[in-house]
Parts: structure tokens; C-alpha cells; sequence
């Protein structure tokens, strides 16, 4: 068994780098003529390009590392999240982007300052905003894990804090840097390679694993299900009726809760959204966000299966070949695959799953970093020009400098996040990957609420969705587990409930929906 990358490992990874470096050539030798330019593309990408970015988006560095987790010390409930995600990209192409096009603006956040009035849209950008270094702050730490895995052969179960900040530290620079060579352009025509490299990493993995076991696949399947989990399930469970609340992946969680989660997702987080903007029409801009979803499905799955594989050849290593049954248990906390491919893959393999790895985390952090810089420009700076320098027209490259600015603003506050993770991580090591994946519900609860209000009701106005956006963080974190104790009478029922975070996205947006309709229309003209 080996503990480090070998030669033909590095060669996978400076390829990949390679890669990158050629495409961040070709694409800076294109000049952006304004910040509708650098941050829209001139609303003239392909849909099926920007489907297929999308979809990379989605798939991060949490993905990557947490999805097979799920698998390997749970079940295949997870999978179920597809049911929310199709049915919530229904109503987002059919009933908000449309509404996007309409208002015509830079970002999504543009039509609650036509529809609410300005208030609304800068309390909505920085929501946006604050949730998205939360969560893109995250995903950079669990992309330095493996890093500091890989060059300082770091034990899998902790790494050295040091080794992890000057790993966030390369990766900011390096994710900061590829933003902005060429603005949302280069982000998406690059994510077309990313894709092909992470898609191409987990497959081949998959490949690996399968030829590993001396069973059929009906075989290892039974194995799973004979297999039970701590909810009660067994580990080849793909739908799960429990009632209980704790539980996130259920059946009733996947319609409700799901759903909820990613009409927010892909209706009101910019870092999502500012994709479908960039069609030419509402219709292709709806298309590539089905397309993107229907990608999505099959991606998660090879990662449960991969998770899913990795337990049986932990646990079941009769089924396993003499030749690689495992002598070593496998490391807890979401590093079960990294794990694997860097001490039990041959040669060449593991170096392009880590290539993989960076390729699914690049592109999560340079989509995150555009669309944080374009709302920090269009939702907070043009708002305050036009208020204090009414004269000023901040017309071509002037507005691509400034729109620079803001993405390296970004990438320092996703970088900062990112280090303090190495604090918290070292206090609460079970939650961080948890708090990657649910930290924007805090976010998303207002901001569903009042995008709901805005383009389904008439109601609303720039004080109510204020109101609904603080309300919507307020609820969420009075639902956190072991918060509920210090607001419910001592004794009460409601003591031990532990709400699964799609049910604390539910209670919220239903709450701040309310809030937000009790404000009278207020008819706003845009601003010029």
C-alpha cells in the first residue's frame, strides 16, 4: 500500500494543469467591452455549454468528498433529492426566468428593486452574499484536505492546520486568478473541460472498484441490502417513508423540503442563476437549466455507488479479491475516497481523480467568485454611485476594472471563511461537511420568500422584504438543534425535536413568506 502520488500520478496533474493554463491563454486574449460583458457574456452562450456549466457548478468539492461519504455510513437516500431538484427546475424555467428576462437585469436581485423597491434588493444581495462566502468558504476547505494529504502525506483522519492554510491560501489564489482572466465567458467554456476531467475521474473509479470484487453485481447489491443503517434502513434503500423529522432524505423531505432548497438554489442564488442569464433568449436560458438538472441525476448516483462499493470492500471483504481485500479501516469523516485512491489506487489513477477533485472545486469557487463580484457591482456599488455620483456614467473598461475589484473582494472573504474552517474543524469535526451542504438555508429562506412574493403575489414592498429576509435567518438558526432549549418552555414536548434542515428551509420560507406579503405594493420605477 502507498501513501503518496508516484510519478505517472504527477504527470495526471500537471496535465491537468496544463489544461487549465491553455484555456486561461485562449481566453484572455479576448478584451471585455463593459461589465454587461464580463458578467452576463453579452447574453449570447450556447444553452447546451452552459447546461454542461451548470451542472459542474453544482457538482463541488463537497460532492466529491461527501456524497460517496453518504453512501459509505448511510444509504442511497440521498439520491431522492433528484425529485425536488426536477420539480423545482421546472418552475424556475418556466416562471422565474422569464421574469429575469422581462426586468432585464444584471442579476437576479434587480427585479426585487423594480417589483419591492431598492431596499429589497440590496437586503437580498447581501444575503446572497454572506451565505455564498459561508458556503463557498467551505467547500475550499474540504477541497485542502486531500491537498495537504497529498504533498505532505498527511493522515487522512486529521491534518496539520498549517498544511491546510497554505493549501486554501494556493487554492484562493489560484481560483481568484482564473476568475479573471475572462469574466462568466471563460467560467463556463472552461467548466466544459472541468467536467470532462471529474466525470472522467469518478467513472474510472467506479471502473476500478468494480473489477476489485470476485462477486456479480446483484451479489453486492444484496450485501447492501443486507446491510441496516442507524435510521433504521438498509444501506441499498433509495426512498425512505420515515415520518421522523431528523431525518433529511426522506420521500416527504425530498418534495417538500428539496424542492424548496433548490427552487433557491436556482431561482434566487445569483452564483446559479447569473447562468441561465447569459442565453440569448428565456426559452434556451429554461432549457439549459432543465438540461443541467437532468445531468446531475446520474452524476450523483456514480458517487453513491462509488460510496456504496467503498463499504463493501471495508466490510464485506469476501466479495472482495484476494489480491485487495483492505488490511487498513477506512478514515471517518467525509475522507473515505480520498482515502482509497491515494493509498489503495494503482498508479496514474489517483492523480487524475485528484485532478478531478480540484476540477469539481475550481469550478464551484469560479462561478462562485463571478457572481459574487457581479453582485457586489450591480446590487451594492452601481447603487451608491448613482446615489452619491449621480454624474458619473462608469461606462467600458472602467466598469471591468471595478468588476475585477469586486471578484478579488470575493475571493479574500471566501479564502478568510475558508481558514476559520480550519479553526472549526478542529472543534466540531462531524458538522463542517453538514455545514457546507445547509449552511445557505439560513440565506435561502427569505430570499424564496420574498422572490415568491415578487413574482407570484402583488403584495410586498422594500420594508416586508427586509423584514422577511432577517426573519428568514432568524428562524432557521431558532431551529438549530440544541437552540430549540432556550426558546420553548422547559419540559415541553418540543424539547428533543431535531428538525433535518429541509424542514428547517420549509418553516422558514413559510414564515418570511408571510412576513413579506403583510407590506402593501408599492409600484417602483426602475432606476435609469
Amino acid at each position: 500500500m502507498r501513501t503518496h502520488l508516484q510519478t505517472p500520478d504527477l504527470f495526471a496533474l500537471l496535465g491537468y494543469v496544463a489544461v487549465l493554463a491553455a484555456t486561461g491563454w485562449w481566453f484572455s486574449r479576448r478584451m471585455q467591452a463593459n461589465a454587461s460583458d464580463y458578467f452576463l457574456a453579452g447574453r449570447a452562450m450556447p444553452a447546451w455549454a452552459v447546461a454542461v456549466s451548470t451542472a459542474a457548478t453544482a457538482i463541488s468539492a463537497a460532492t466529491f468528498v461527501g456524497v460517496p461519504d453518504s453512501a459509505y455510513s448511510g444509504d442511497l437516500t440521498y439520491l431522492a433529492t433528484s425529485i425536488g431538484s426536477i420539480l423545482a427546475i421546472l418552475v424556475v424555467a418556466f416562471v422565474f426566468i422569464p421574469a429575469f428576462y422581462r426586468a432585464n437585469v444584471t442579476t437576479v436581485y434587480g427585479l426585487l428593486e423594480q417589483r419591492l423597491g431598492p431596499g429589497a434588493r440590496t437586503a437580498a444581495a447581501i444575503a446572497f452574499l454572506v451565505g455564498r462566502v459561508f458556503a463557498s468558504g467551505a467547500r475550499v476547505y474540504i477541497a485542502a484536505i486531500p491537498a495537504a494529504m497529498i504533498i505532505w502525506h498527511d493522515d487522512p483522519a486529521s491534518s496539520d492546520a498549517a498544511h491546510l492554510l497554505v493549501s486554501i491560501v494556493a487554492l484562493t489564489i489560484v481560483g481568484i486568478a482564473y476568475t479573471l482572466i475572462g469574466g462568466v465567458r471563460s467560467v463556463i467554456w472552461t467548466d466544459l473541460a472541468q467536467t470532462a476531467v471529474f466525470v472522467g475521474a469518478a467513472g474510472s473509479v467506479l471502473v476500478m472498484l468494480f473489477l476489485r470484487f470476485d462477486a456479480s453485481p446483484v451479489e453486492i447489491w444484496n450485501a447492501l441490502g443486507d446491510a441496516s443503517t442507524r435510521s433504521g434502513t438498509t444501506k441499498a434503500t433509495v426512498f425512505s417513508t420515515s415520518t421522523d423529522p431528523s431525518i433529511p432524505y426522506t420521500l416527504w423531505g425530498a418534495v417538500i423540503g428539496m424542492t424548496l432548497l433548490h427552487l433557491a438554489a436556482y431561482g434566487t442564488d445569483h452564483d446559479m442563476a447569473q447562468r441561465m442569464l447569459t442565453c440569448r433568449t428565456p426559452a434556451a436560458g429554461g432549457g439549459s437549466a432543465i438540461a443541467a438538472v437532468l445531468m446531475q441525476v446520474p452524476m450523483v448516483a456514480m458517487f453513491l455507488a462509488i460510496g456504496s462499493l467503498l463499504w463493501v470492500y471495508h466490510h464485506r471483504p469476501e466479495l472482495v479479491l484476494p489480491a485487495y481485500r483492505s488490511t487498513t479501516e477506512a478514515p471517518a469523516g467525509g475522507k473515505v475516497f480520498i482515502a482509497f485512491i491515494t493509498t489503495n489506487g494503482p498508479a496514474g489513477l489517483a492523480g487524475v481523480t485528484i485532478a478531478g477533485l480540484y476540477a469539481a472545486a475550481l469550478s464551484t469557487m469560479n462561478s462562485g467568485l463571478n457572481a459574487m463580484g457581479a453582485s457586489m457591482y450591480a446590487d451594492v456599488y452601481v447603487p451608491l454611485r448613482r446615489r452619491f455620483r449621480p454624474e458619473s456614467s462608469g461606462n467600458g473598461m472602467g466598469e471591468v476594472r471595478v468588476g475585477r475589484a469586486f471578484v478579488v473582494l470575493a475571493g479574500c472573504l471566501v479564502g478568510g471563511f475558508a481558514c476559520f474552517c480550519v479553526w472549526w474543524q478542529a472543534r466540531r469535526a462531524s458538522t463542517l461537511i453538514d455545514l457546507a451542504l445547509g449552511v445557505m438555508t439560513f440565506a435561502y429562506a427569505g430570499l424564496l420568500a420574498v422572490f415568491l412574493a415578487a413574482i407570484l403575489t402583488r403584495r410586498g414592498n422594500s420594508r416586508s422584504a427586509v423584514a422577511s429576509i432577517l426573519t428568514g435567518f432568524a428562524v432557521v438558526a431558532a431551529l438549530q438543534p440544541g437552540v430549540i432549549a432556550f426558546w420553548v418552555p422547559e419540559g415541553s414536548a418540543l424539547t428533543d425535536v431535531r428538525l433535518a434542515f429541509p424542514w428547517q428551509l420549509t418553516i422558514g420560507v413559510a414564515v418570511s413568506f408571510i412576513v413579506c406579503i403583510c407590506g402593501r405594493r408599492k409600484m417602483v420605477v426602475p432606476s435609469p
